[in-house]
């Protein structure tokens, strides 16, 4: 902006509304514990009612265990999902005598801070009100997911699909945009009957999400067919996308089921025919995840379990790569695992490999160069024998030790 010129008022004001939904539910709620005593403070109860937004639920208060750390609870009223808000400021609602305050405002009689306060106050309602239509839009959306927990019942809804629906309800006085959607939808969270925390970004899933869940359960059933001698060889990805539209009766391109195949960290077809021994080994891992610190944060516990952590080829041949041998030389293995290991902390043990402080300098460097990943599945008891048997399966499986294992667990 060249100096000396002003900001056009609407863009200001939609650049202050933007930053006001990227609040943390804890910073809204001393937003709105703030704007309740400045009401009275400020002189402006005559023309301010505090209120609650109609039809809303408050979780009881009186109720034990911790406090709720996401927007609430959903609950099941009278065969119903309803969402009880954890707190009172979720549910704030100003009622303002808008012709009162405007003949003010002519009348020059608003002073600078009250007019600041209504302006706070009408942002705390937009907030509300936006949030309040989104978490019901999204509950009645995903009803099936919510109570089941399956991922197989979630049903795509893109933030421009559940913004488009709420722009179409006549009932909703504040603008439900794609952008206000997502800075809310990125922000919030919701606590399930059944104590699970759920994200709302998970109740809008784009349709490849959705699909992903889809192939996963397409090759893992895989696994059981051919047991039972229904099925003689793994699935090609064409046959795949075949299941994908007669069960679910969604039509996914043989290279869209590749590419979120490779994403799920699952082999092709005749890989996985070679390696059905380590395949099954590892059912039950976690998705496959950047090895970064921001991830293991955010996504591994610090519980007991296994792992296995894999690099890009150029990151795994490049120095050294293959499994180590007495002479100090590597053989190369036919896969991108580069190491099996376990701990009674997950988290700490894959920080001290990302840091460089594991005593296995090559697995380091390797790290170092990028790319890596891991998968990861927690094993509450003898998860020390539980690396000793994956070690073994991949032994067997591929010949020869993952790269970096530079002896026997």
């Amino acid at each position: 902006m060249q100096p000396g010129r002003r900001m056009d008022p609407d863009l200001l004001g939609k650049i202050v509304l933007a930053r006001f939904l990227e609040l943390s539910l804890r910073s809204f709620s001393r937003a709105v514990a703030t704007a309740d005593a400045d009401i009275g403070r400020l002189g402006l109860a005559a023309w301010v009612e505090i209120g609650r937004l109609s039809g809303s639920h408050l979780e009881d208060a009186r109720q034990n265990g911790p406090a709720n750390p996401t927007l609430g609870r959903i609950a099941d009223s009278n065969g119903v999902l309803v969402l009880r808000y954890a707190r009172e400021s979720y549910i704030r609602e100003y009622r303002l005598d808008e012709a009162a305050l405007e003949h003010r405002v002519r009348r020059a009689a608003l002073a600078q801070n009250q007019s600041a306060l209504l302006g706070r106050l009408r942002l705390i309602n937009t907030r509300n009100r936006l949030t309040d239509a989104l978490a019901g839009a999204a509950i009645a959306a995903q009803e099936h997911y919510l109570r089941s927990g399956a991922p197989l019942t979630l049903t795509p809804l893109t933030q421009g699909l559940l913004s488009a629906r709420l722009r179409a309800d006549p009932q909703l006085a504040v603008v439900a945009d794609e952008g206000r959607v997502s800075r809310l939808v990125r922000r919030l969270s919701l606590t399930t009957a059944d104590g699970r925390i759920v994200p709302f970004a998970t109740l809008a899933p784009k349709p490849r999400q959705v699909h992903r869940h889809m192939v996963e359960s397409v090759i893992r059933e895989e696994k059981s067919r051919m047991l039972r001698g229904d099925l003689q060889t793994p699935l090609t990805d064409d046959a795949i996308a075949r299941i994908l539209a007669q069960d679910y009766g969604v039509r996914v391109l043989r290279r869209s089921v590749a590419s979120i195949r490779r994403d799920l960290a699952i082999p092709d077809s005749r890989n996985r025919r070679a390696r059905m021994g380590y395949v099954a080994a590892t059912e039950g891992f976690s998705p496959l995840l950047p090895l970064t610190a921001q991830t293991l944060r955010a996504c591994v516990p610090d519980q007991p379990g296994v792992y296995e952590i894999r690099a890009n080829a150029e990151a795994a041949q490049h120095g050294s790569s293959g499994s180590w041998t007495d002479s100090g030389l590597a053989r190369a293995t036919p896969t991108d695992v580069v190491y099996i290991g376990s701990s009674s902390d997950l988290r700490q043990r894959l920080g001290h490999h990302l840091r460089g402080s594991s005593n296995n300098m090559p697995l380091f460097q390797c790290i170092a160069r990028g790319a890596a990943r891991v998968r990861y599945c927690v094993v509450e008891e003898a998860w020390r024998a539980a690396e000793r048997m994956l070690y073994e399966v991949f032994c067997v499986t591929f010949g020869a030790p993952p790269s970096f294992n530079r002896m026997s667990p």
